[in-house]
């Protein structure tokens, strides 16, 4: 007989309670982790469903689990005081050309090393990710639509894929019809793609400081420069620091964030979005916008695109599935507004079509519910992964360390000690297989020499917490 049945029945869910409190205490059960289901448990211990639950209950109330709607109980973080958050930033108002490159495909690799912890490239655990649900719809799709998925598709996309992406569209408060769109290669090639209709080498592009290293690598290759204007971790691009930067320079475009900056992971309110757009059409000056971050919100509802104040096409939004579905796939898409026709061509030019297969699969999983489903799941994963791994910040790196407060996304943006130079930090942490992203590859100028971003892609293992511990004992030496 089980020791728990023995016990006299009255106090049977204390000892239950005891029992899940040792195992979070040993570290079997661990912080954000979600705890045995009331079945399982009850299987297991040969107790009632009416213990676990009464037992869950008293956890609860002392603050040692919480309860998840339609998830589960989950181990409560121990929440420690969070340090301050770096301040807005403020870069010096000139252009600069942009000389990234070999440094970024340096960490690039680094980030993609299967022997490294990756802390490194933004993206999520292919175990969180419905990687085998897409590939059966992908192989039943290849089976029953031999001749479609064999032959070029339209330059615009795949038909299907681009009603869906409309459709949805509805939901951020955008308007679009598939003849608004085009699908990518990722949102890596939107951007380009975008970025070559709307500009010719030599021109400045006023962008966030910090960036998107990504974008100033686009930057780079098509020969434009940089103009960093200040920007808030929390509400995005300061207008006031863009304002001052269209008085000195002639500005070709303008990029942004808006919803989940990486690396910060802020929002841009509302109506900053909308000033924003209103202030950039008057002078008509086209606004780039990457969303691939928009539906991995924390909140209640999922933020509005700059897109959705777009009145007269200068907005053009690209965005992709690699942050949701599988950055394998490579499928992303713009709405260009009124470029749409020069974007078409130079899509024509460069890659013809996008790959039909992966289009194909992507549709039917959003036509058919299960994306919604998934994505619900999803933004709890990842808002509990940011908040562990803010707490290890806390609980692991030097005194003086700040860090952002992501609404979304699954990045970090920490700030050291001044005297940590983040090109050391992450050399020697590659030494100790841990890939983390040094700050100066989010400047054209090479700011941000004590900044990192960190990947909170990655459920919580014990690999990663060892990692933490490293990262900060590598830090506190370079005090």
């Amino acid at each position: 007989m089980n020791d728990l049945t023995i016990v006299n029945k009255a106090h049977l869910y204390e000892r239950v309670a005891v029992r899940i409190t040792t195992m979070i205490q040993q570290g079997t059960l661990r912080p954000g982790e979600r705890v045995p289901s009331v079945r399982k448990l009850n299987e297991q211990l040969g107790v009632s469903m009416s213990t676990v639950l009464q037992a869950y209950a008293l956890l609860e109330d002392r603050g040692v689990l919480e309860a998840r709607p339609q998830s589960g109980f989950y181990v409560r973080l121990r929440q420690r005081e969070l340090p301050p958050e770096p301040r807005t930033s403020k870069p010096s108002l000139s252009a600069t050309k942009v000389d990234i490159s070999l440094l970024a495909e340096e960490v690039h690799e680094a980030a993609l090393n299967p022997h490294n912890v990756p802390l490194g490239c933004a993206t999520g655990s292919p175990e969180l990710l419905p990687g085998a649900k897409l590939n059966r719809l992908l192989g039943a799709i290849a089976r029953r639509a031999v001749a479609a998925t064999n032959r070029y598709d339209s330059p615009q996309g795949h038909q299907e894929l681009l009603h869906q992406i409309a459709r949805r569209s509805l939901d951020w408060g955008c308007h679009l019809t598939s003849a608004d769109l085009i699908i990518t290669f990722g949102a890596t090639e939107a951007l380009n793609l975008c970025l070559r209709a709307v500009a010719k080498p030599g021109d400045t592009i006023a962008v966030e400081s910090p960036t998107y290293f990504g974008f100033l690598q686009i930057l780079e290759s098509l020969n434009l420069k940089a103009f960093e204007i200040p920007t808030h971790p929390r509400e995005g691009m300061s207008l006031e620091g863009l304002e001052a930067a269209l008085r000195r320079e002639k500005i070709a475009a303008c990029f942004v964030v808006g919803n989940f900056n990486n690396p910060l992971g802020g929002c841009m309110p509302d109506a900053k979005k909308k000033a924003l757009v209103e202030m950039l059409t008057r002078r008509g000056i086209p606004l780039l916008e990457d969303d691939v971050f928009g539906d991995l919100y924390f909140g209640h509802a999922r933020p509005k695109p700059c897109k959705a104040f777009d009145k007269h096409g200068m907005v053009l939004t690209c965005s992709s599935f690699s942050k949701t579905l599988s950055p394998g796939y490579r499928v992303g898409w713009a709405a260009p507004g009124k470029f749409r026709d020069h974007v078409r061509r130079l899509k024509l030019t460069n890659t013809i079509s996008t790959a039909t297969l992966p289009q194909m699969a992507i549709a039917e999983m959003l036509q058919n519910g299960g994306y919604d489903r998934f994505m619900r799941h999803l933004r709890k994963v990842y808002e509990a992964q940011v908040q562990v791994m803010s707490q290890a910040i806390c609980k692991y790196f030097p005194e003086g360390t700040k860090m952002t407060r992501p609404m979304g996304g699954h990045v970090l943006w920490v700030e050291l000690p001044i005297a940590i130079d983040s090109l050391e930090l992450y050399r020697k942490a590659l030494e100790k297989n841990i890939s983390v992203v040094p700050g100066p590859l989010f400047s054209p100028k090479r700011l941000y020499r004590n900044f990192i971003r960190l990947n909170c892609g990655y459920p919580w293992t014990e690999r990663i917490e060892r990692a933490m511990i490293t990262l900060g004992q590598i830090a506190a030496k370079m005090l």
